[in-house]
This record gives C-alpha cells, structure tokens and sequence, in this order.
C-alpha cells in the first residue's frame, strides 16, 4: 500500500495511548542577563522564552496527530498542579484529547526543564526535573485500571508506552499490565516498553536493539529474539536497528527491513516513539508487519533531523518514499 492510500484511512483512525506522559518545557535563556539575586547574590537563570510539548507517551500522541490521525487520546496520570495544566494544554493544541486521564493531586506532573543557551540554541545546562520517587497511588492506579477497561473497546488501536524506569513501572504496574494483555487476547495492542518488555503476552511489542537484548538475558539467560516472542506469546515482535532499520519475528520466521540511513542525525530523541506512531498504525491499516515497519521507518528518518522531539507532516511523508516501496 502507498504511502498516501495509508495516510488517507489514518484519518479516520481511533488510538488509545495508555502510560506515561510528561510535559517537556524547553526554556530559552539569557547570559546576559543572568544577574545575581540581591537577595542572596545566586546567580539567576534568566529564561527569555518557553515552549511546552507533550513527552513520553505524548510524543507517540504528537506523531500520530501530525500524521493527520483525528482520534488521538491518552490515558494516564497527570497531577492536579500548574505543570498538568501546561501539559494538557499542549496535548489540545496538537488534537490530542487527555480526557480519559486521571487528573489528581497525588502526584505532581512528570515534568523535564531543558535549559537552552538563546545564542547558541544549545541545552548546556543541567536540567530541572519535577519527578515522582514513590510508586503510583494505589487509588490512582485502580482509577486508572477501571478506566481502561471501560473506553479500550471502543478504540481502534492501543499503544502502550511504558517509559518509566522504576522498579514496577510508573501507569503501567503490573496490574495495569495484567489489564492490558487481557485486552490484547482479542484486540491489537502495540507495547513500547523500556524495561519489561518480557512481562508483556500476546501483545506486538517493539524495543530498540539494546533494550531487547536487556529483555531476552532477562528473560531467558541470552540474547534469543525468536525464543523471546515465543515466551510473551507474541504475534509479532520488532526490534528496531537505528540505522540499520527494523528486525520482523513473527511465525513467518525473522527478516530484516532496511531504512534510509541518516549520516548526521540532528536529533534522535523521540525517534522510537515517531516509529511506533507511523508503524503501529500502519499495521493496523494493513496487517502487514514490513508495510509498518516501512512506514515507522519513514516517519523516524524525519524526525531525526529535526532539534527536540519533532513530528513528520503528510507531505514530508510522501516527499520521503522509497518509489520502491
């Protein structure tokens, strides 16, 4: 399928985005004027300008909305604070609704302060980040679990984002887990998941190299793929190879989709969530894991040259497609 037909039914496409979302404020400051406060003679950081976006499982969210996808929502949780507010404001701004996430004043919003030069548009200092040490509120959780399984069914396609490094995960614990890969038995669910991939069953689960491999010793002791898809009793797992594209194990056996490689990437962050965006709904659209992994692969060869965490619009798609393909 052509890149404009796959473009033209995203449209009409229904994504749940169920984990962790946070709100990336990219603050532009001044040296000159960082005066000293007269009041305790500290050096002050003097932002001159901030733009906020959606990270985390935001920017699957943002990928999908640039994409023209319509029916974009996230699930997740967001503290009841001034960040929150931010955050669900740049989620309404891409198209994105946060409707289905749980507002609360038990956690603060997952925040990350990027600090960048205004003359020289380089981040060189340390950032400030408003994080959440404890583990997710019991009551937030089961607000969580229950909400996901009223609304999942109604969606097309759910994408789990599972970004946290905690030991049992930030939204998705292990009981939100369990809720998920019941939902999986008969619906398409696609897991992005930085350290657990392998607790996750019957699900399509996409990790980097490095993080699949971590999964698999995990696991099972070694680096075995096609063992491990076999273990999460998964149709289909895709491990994504940077430059080198995306490896395919399903029953079908393993293969190897080569991208288009970048020589001086501007930027990589984000570019496995802009994967998962472009892949996960073209395997909805047409069941066929090269197909995904052709258009995922598209999708992220855009971003990665674009500072920050950047989005691919329908044209830069088109403008971009292997005629081969």
């Amino acid at each position: 399928m052509r890149a404009a037909e796959l473009l033209e039914r995203m449209r009409d496409l229904r994504v749940l985005i169920v984990g962790d979302v946070v709100l990336d404020r990219w603050c532009r400051y001044s040296e000159g004027h960082s005066e000293a406060s007269r009041e305790t003679g500290i050096p002050r950081i003097a932002v001159v300008h901030t733009d906020t976006t959606a990270g985390a499982a935001g920017t699957i969210a943002n990928n999908l909305a640039a994409l023209g996808v319509t029916g974009v929502s996230i699930l997740g949780a967001i503290g009841d604070d001034g960040c929150g507010f931010e955050l669900t404001r740049a989620l309404a701004k891409r198209g994105v609704s946060s409707e289905p996430s749980i507002r609360t004043p038990l956690i603060q919003t997952f925040t990350y302060t990027k600090l960048i030069n205004d003359a020289t548009s380089v981040e060189d200092l340390p950032r400030v980040d408003f994080i959440n040490t404890a583990d997710l509120p019991r009551e937030v959780e089961q607000q969580i679990i229950e909400r996901f399984e009223k609304i999942a069914h109604t969606f097309d396609l759910v994408i789990i984002s599972d970004q946290a490094e905690t030991s049992s995960g930030g939204v998705v614990t292990p009981a939100m887990r369990a809720a998920v890969c019941k939902h999986a038995e008969n619906h398409l669910v696609w897991v992005d998941s930085r350290m657990r991939a392998e607790h996750f069953r019957k699900a399509v689960v996409k990790p980097n190299e490095s993080e699949g491999e971590a999964a698999s010793k995990r696991a099972l002791g070694r680096v075995d793929f096609e063992a491990l898809r076999k273990l999460m009793d998964s149709p289909l797992l895709i491990v994504t190879r940077g430059g080198n594209g995306a490896s395919i194990y399903d029953d079908g056996g393993e293969r190897l989709v080569t991208g288009k490689r970048i020589a001086k990437p501007v930027d990589i962050c984000g570019a496995g969530d802009s994967f998962t965006a472009g892949a996960a709904a073209a395997l909805k659209i047409t069941g066929s894991p090269e197909a995904a992994v052709r258009f995922g692969n598209i999708v992220a060869s855009i971003t990665v040259m674009k500072p920050g965490t950047g989005t691919a619009s329908p044209e830069e798609v088109l403008a971009n497609e292997n005629p081969g393909d």
